[in-house]
């Protein structure tokens, strides 16, 4: 019995010698471990960010034409309402919406009897006047002769003249009254007053028409006009005469008009001032009512310093680039100036010098003070992700 027992206190030290050998076998392997995993997460932490050379771009000089725009529909400065000018009943209309008439070129007609009627009725006074006339003449002649010959007093011959005088002026009225009736029955026939197409009918056959009532509107095409609003602080930078870009909806390539007329004062309760471009149409190509934009392009003669709109981004108000600067990724805060959106660039007034090295692009997750450099590889290494659409 005691032998086994030796034997068994000899098998449980070899076995407890040999655990212990495995243990520190592991405790030197972990330990051996940690180090190269810190080492490594210290590689990866310390790696510069690596950027494009595409993706970097330098704030260069240049003109930076600026632009005044605002819209409008076209209207018809051409256009004419034709209207009744006396009563009657309207007994047709040769022309329909659409149709092209000329200046002069009759458009319908009136049942006017009742304006004939009166006509006729001044025309009979007016003889009737000279009949009075012819009458006191004749008086009067006589009255003279009795007079020279002392038969009638002077009150007589002072009778017999005012009796011719009066006449006279009863035949100049009825003329009047006559002319004035005549000319209303010439205008009241529905002639064309300019040429150009038939905007819109107001009345139909058959209805009785009153004094002014509008019949048709004729509306010429050859000329229109853009009415818009510029603000206050733009309208100084306008003169008439400047050439103006015009796009009209619906119509792919711009066309050129020019800057009619501006408007001497403001609008009430409003900071902007009314502009009219004309636009010339002889092709009848537009249409009055079509939405229009106008853009006024005026140079610069300053060399601005810009950048990319994309290069410039904003937080809290604040507007910001990210530079590459002594090998770091820093964050400077900048002040802009004018905006073309037509180039895509942006004036920069502080913030940026001329040799700065900035992102062209907006990226996400970037740090400020991260180490970073510019790569001329086909693909960027970095920690930020791709540029973000912002």
């Amino acid at each position: 019995m005691r032998k086994r027992w030796l034997i068994g206190g000899v098998g449980v030290l070899v076995v407890a010698g040999v655990a212990a050998a495995v243990l520190m076998s592991s405790r030197g392997a972990a330990s051996s471990v940690a180090p190269a995993t810190q080492a490594a997460a210290k590689g990866d932490k310390a790696a510069a960010l690596e950027f494009l050379a595409n993706e970097v771009v330098q704030p260069r000089l240049g003109p930076m034409p600026f632009s005044v725009e605002f819209s409008g529909p076209l209207v018809a400065p051409g256009t004419a309402v034709v209207r009744a000018k006396a009563a009657g009943t309207l007994l047709s209309l040769n022309v329909a919406e659409g149709s092209r008439v000329k200046a002069g070129q009759l458009l319908g007609s009136v049942d006017l009897s009742e304006l004939s009627s009166r006509v006729a009725e001044r025309n009979a006074m007016l003889e009737s006047a000279r009949a009075q006339l012819a009458q006191a003449e004749r008086t009067h002649a006589s009255n003279l002769r009795l007079a020279d010959q002392q038969f009638i007093s002077s009150i007589a011959l002072e009778n017999s003249k005012s009796a011719l005088e009066t006449a006279k002026a009863q035949m100049r009225a009825a003329e009047a009254q006559l002319n004035t009736t005549a000319v209303s029955l010439r205008d009241a026939a529905l002639v064309a007053p300019i040429s150009g197409l038939v905007a819109k009918r107001h009345a139909v056959p058959g209805e009785k028409l009153s004094p002014e009532q509008q019949l048709l509107t004729i509306v010429d095409l050859a000329r229109l006009e853009l009415a818009g609003s510029v603000g206050t602080h733009e309208v100084s930078l306008l003169a008439p005469g400047m050439p103006v870009e015009v796009r009209v909806e619906g119509v792919e390539k711009p066309v050129i008009g020019s800057l009619a007329r501006i408007a001497p004062a403001a609008e009430a309760g409003a900071r902007s001032i009314g502009v009219t471009i004309a636009l010339a149409n002889p092709k009848e190509t537009f249409r009055a009512g079509q939405y229009a934009l106008a853009k006024v392009v005026l140079a610069d003669p300053v060399q601005r310093l810009t950048l990319p709109l994309a290069a410039v981004g904003s937080n809290g108000g604040q507007e910001h680039v990210w530079v590459i600067e002594g090998g770091a990724l820093l964050r400077r805060a900048v002040t802009t100036g004018r905006r073309d959106n037509a180039s895509g660039r942006i004036e920069v007034l502080k913030g940026v010098s001329s040799g700065a090295q900035v992102l062209a692009a907006r990226f996400d997750n970037l740090r400020e003070g991260s180490k970073a450099m510019v790569v001329a590889k086909s693909a960027a290494v970095a920690s930020a992700s791709a540029p973000a659409v912002k």
